[in-house]
């Protein structure tokens, strides 16, 4: 037990970056998190960090001991956390990294809900579209849309969502309505930029072709951004279902109907192996599943 603490210790350490950051986390002083891991060093017979005044940096001894020792503390939190949610509700910090505009149209407005429903629990909601490794920053649950990378963790499909193109009525008035792929061309078009490339329009038979590529006006990282240029009549916007459907509710946005399908997308819950048995992280998953069923008996029929 002695020696899991030590690694517990030398992980949330490089976890924080910092001593000071991980004596924080820890809840005890930064000499002690020194002394520990000083003695798992000794104990390993390797030296894990290399210490400097400013910073601490890890050894090529101390990278490889991490991925390994961040699994046996996930390992042994888990097991215990089980054992505990089979006696108790759920409880403890839960943290829940999301893509951006899922989080803040979707997720955000239901987090009262969910608090509710499991008041022992602490949600601690980080919203980002890069991805990221749950295990090396301490995620619980990752939420992503799209495809699924190849990874070891485990992935459960919670629902899915569609896209649409849309636009204003007065863009409409103005410049009438593309029907087919190759209209888009002719039309003013705002593009979302996902690491600093313009993400295109996709339907069923894929990208569009050359001959019909969308040359957009105005580009962004921000999809609310994209919706209030397209609600204010500048150009068509191709986003989610979910986060245009309040804007389609209101009149201010009106569905463009292709003679081309749009492409629908899965929504999955993304978890460490050491993590998918956590009573906290379970009813997260399902309160998830929950959500999106609920907006699927809701929705109407596409078209």
């Amino acid at each position: 037990m002695d020696t899991l603490t030590s690694i517990e210790f030398f992980v949330t350490t490089v976890q924080a970056g910092s001593f000071a950051a991980g004596a924080r986390r820890l809840g005890v002083t930064a000499s002690a998190v020194s002394r520990r891991i000083a003695r798992l060093e000794d104990e390993l017979g390797v030296q894990l960090l290399a210490r400097t005044t400013r910073s601490l940096r890890l050894t090529e001894d101390g990278a490889a001991f991490l991925d390994r020792g961040a699994r046996i503390v996930e390992e042994y939190r888990a097991a215990t956390e089980t054992l505990k949610g089979t006696r108790t509700a759920p409880a403890g910090a839960l943290r829940v990294d999301a893509a951006v505009v899922l989080g803040r149209t979707l997720l955000g407005p239901r987090i009262a809900d969910f608090l509710r429903r499991y008041p022992k629990i602490r949600l601690e909601l980080t919203l980002r579209d890069q991805f990221i490794d749950p295990v090396a920053e301490g995620v619980d649950v990752a939420v992503r849309l799209g495809p699924l990378r190849d990874s070891t963790l485990v992935a459960r499909r919670v629902g899915e969502i569609r896209t649409m193109i849309c636009g204003s009525p007065a863009y409409f008035r103005r410049h009438g309505r593309p029907r087919r792929l190759e209209d888009l061309a002719r039309h003013a078009c705002l593009g979302f930029l996902q690491d600093g490339r313009p993400t295109p329009y996709r339907f069923v038979d894929g990208q569009l072709p050359p001959a019909a590529a969308v040359e957009a006006r105005f580009h962004t990282n921000d999809a609310d951004l994209l919706l209030t240029g397209a609600t204010a009549g500048l150009g068509l916007v191709y986003s989610f279902d979910f986060h245009v459907e309040e804007a389609l509710a209101r009149g201010e946005l009106e569905a463009v109907q292709l003679r081309e399908p749009s492409v629908t997308y899965p929504v999955h819950a993304l978890y460490p192996r050491s993590r998918h048995l956590l009573p906290r992280a379970r009813v997260f998953v399902d309160f998830l599943a929950e959500l999106f069923e609920a907006r699927r008996k809701k929705a109407r029929p596409a078209p």
